[in-house]
């Protein structure tokens, strides 16, 4: 039995190369050594806390050093880290940790009302270690008040760095050996419900790791490729590391000698993030889909011949399917970089479709699963190839523990049959005659319509493959006739608004037309010549933001309601045509 652990790699790893840059974030350069010693420095305060193994240790941090640093300093005394959606209001984030029962909480100077205020409704702070990040950046929004308690992250770190016991090596010894066994929690808001807890041991984390890479049996040895002096990737991390993929990508290119470039806070920067990719020499981008993709194209299209992007060789995606027409417009810049979209969720990694000029996107991915996946129907026998069969994707083996504190979704998503562990997290998926496999969605958000099932994530790759829709959502909307309605809420691209005006007014004040700011006829007979006549949105509302998660997912709680809301006082005079409603001037909230 294998016995990989990250932070215990890491260590490793950092004896060899000790000088090698391990972390860029803006001017800031942190080496092997220096990442190693600070993160021992945080464990030595967050043990003289009392913060023990088997505690939480959550991670309130947008894509800062300190975010590693506190992820390998909880692993450091056996204690186990935890991501907090930076975005979560005060209920959302007492919800987690509440959930978690986190014993410290490291948080970002911006998020210390929210941090605030989520102690208040749980009614502590006194038993909780708090360790503010300030942002050394002169432009944070410092949000009063401080939560009582809270300590200077730095002035931790510089004053435990002293108390560290150095071996011969110049290395921090370590009390505490991270094991293969100890937990690491994701946790993960999906598209419906409250957020879970994912538990994986780093030991079948490593693993599944290697394995979704094309890498069959056990991982290298880490420290004899570091020391073999072969060259290790440059990776940036555009989507937040507080979801799993870019975590998880960040973890694999440290204990492999790589190096991260991290963006900080804030919305995503197009411009930033390509002169990054320029200015270091970049080798992967990880990025969650159209959400980035697109204005990132747009950059490249007026901005290419300013970059140096000779060393880019992967853009990686996750978290929403990435359009074929947007990685096909890439591939004519990039001609030399594989575009990869990631199947999976955090309960369990499936396989990748991948994307190069000898192989164009089509209108959705065909994925090449491991053979760790299979697609299983409801009498749970596996899917025949080629039989246009509907089931569920199953990962096994190197799968999550489950939900932490909640045996009940455990049960219903992770078990076990004949010493072989399985993850059956609720994608769906058909099997192609060739033995890869065509994703459809996610059954959590699927649509009965008239007796149907739609799947939201098949319609929306289409729409996206149409050049008027820059973003789009399907959700079902209660319908008299047909119990639910396909409804797409779409955010149009830049050049999609028609000179149309064949429109009439809702008592609502929003507009509702046959053809409007999109043509919505061209884009129904679009979907028509595509999909079959019951997946074809019958609805179709025109917005300016999906208001989309750091990670690219959509609430489909919220825009359904919305989509309720928004077509409950529109006229039924069109008939049978497709229902348009322009609500981009409604006022919105798009935070």
């Amino acid at each position: 039995m294998s016995d990989w652990n990250f932070t215990g790699v890491l260590a490793k790893v950092a004896r060899v190369i000790p000088d090698r840059v391990a972390i860029v974030y803006r001017d800031r350069e942190l080496t092997y050594a220096e990442l190693i010693s600070r993160a021992s420095a945080l464990a030595l305060h967050l043990s003289r806390e009392g913060v023990a193994q088997g505690d939480r240790v959550a991670i309130d941090l947008p894509n800062v050093p300190e975010y590693l640093e506190s992820f390998f300093a909880a692993q450091l005394i056996g204690a186990i880290p935890m991501n907090v959606n930076y975005r979560y209001g005060p209920e959302e984030t007492a919800y987690l940790l509440k959930d978690s029962a986190a014993s410290a909480i490291v948080f970002h100077q911006d998020y210390a009302s929210t941090v605030y205020d989520s102690l208040s409704l749980l009614g502590y702070s006194a038993n909780v270690s708090l360790l503010e990040v300030l942002d050394d950046s002169g432009d944070g929004q410092h949000s009063a008040p401080t939560p009582s308690g809270s300590i200077s992250y730095e002035d931790v770190v510089q004053r435990s760095l002293q108390d560290l016991d150095i071996d011969d090596d110049g290395m921090p010894s370590m009390p505490y050996t991270p094991s293969g066994d100890d937990i690491i929690i994701i946790y993960t808001g999906g598209t419906t419900g409250m957020p879970k807890g994912v538990m994986w041991r780093n030991d079948d984390l490593y693993v599944a790791l290697w394995n979704i890479s094309g890498r069959s049996g056990e991982p290298r040895d880490p420290v004899e490729y570091v020391r073999s002096g072969r060259s290790a990737p440059s990776i940036l991390a555009a989507s937040p590391l507080m979801h799993g993929t870019a975590l998880f990508t960040t973890l694999q290119t440290l204990v492999g000698g790589g190096r991260v470039v991290l963006m900080g806070k804030g919305k995503f920067d197009a411009e930033k993030t390509w002169k990054a990719v320029s200015r270091y020499g970049i080798n992967m981008i990880q990025i969650v889909g159209d959400a980035f993709a697109r204005p990132m194209l747009r950059y490249l299209e007026e901005h290419y011949n300013e970059l140096d992007l000779s060393e880019l060789r992967i853009i990686a995606s996750s978290g929403m399917l990435w359009s074929s027409s947007v990685k096909n417009k890439m591939l004519s810049y990039l001609p030399d970089v594989l575009l990869i979209d990631s199947l999976g969720a955090s309960e369990g990694l499936s396989g990748r479709a991948v994307v190069s000029r000898e192989s164009l996107a089509e209108d959705r991915p065909v994925f090449k699963i491991s053979d760790r996946v299979k697609v299983i129907n409801d009498s749970g026998e596996e899917v025949k190839p080629g039989a246009g069969e509907v089931g569920r994707l199953a990962v096994y083996g190197r799968v999550p523990l489950g939900y932490w504190g909640d045996p009940q979704k455990t049960e219903s998503v992770f078990y076990e049959a004949n010493g072989v562990r399985y993850s059956i997290p609720g994608d769906f998926a058909t099997v192609e005659s060739d033995g890869t496999i065509q994703f459809i969605g996610r059954g959590s958000a699927c649509i009965n319509t008239g007796g149907e099932k739609v799947y939201p994530e098949e319609v929306e790759a289409i729409l996206r493959s149409h050049r008027s829709v820059e973003d789009c959502v399907v959700v079902g909307v209660p319908d008299e006739r047909w119990g639910e309605a396909v409804t797409a809420l779409i955010v149009p691209s830049a050049d999609a608004l028609d000179s149309g005006d064949r429109s009439v007014e809702a008592t609502s004040g929003d507009k509702v037309a046959g053809s409007g700011s999109i043509d919505v006829e061209e884009l129904y007979s679009y979907c028509h010549s595509r999909l079959s006549g019951y997946k074809v949105p019958k609805q179709f509302i025109q917005l300016t933001s999906l208001r989309r998660a750091p990670s690219g997912k959509a609430d489909y709680r919220y825009l359904r309601s919305l989509a309720g809301e928004l077509l409950a006082d529109v006229s039924t005079s069109l008939g049978d045509a497709p229902k348009f409603i322009d609500n981009r001037d409604s006022g919105m909230s798009t935070q």
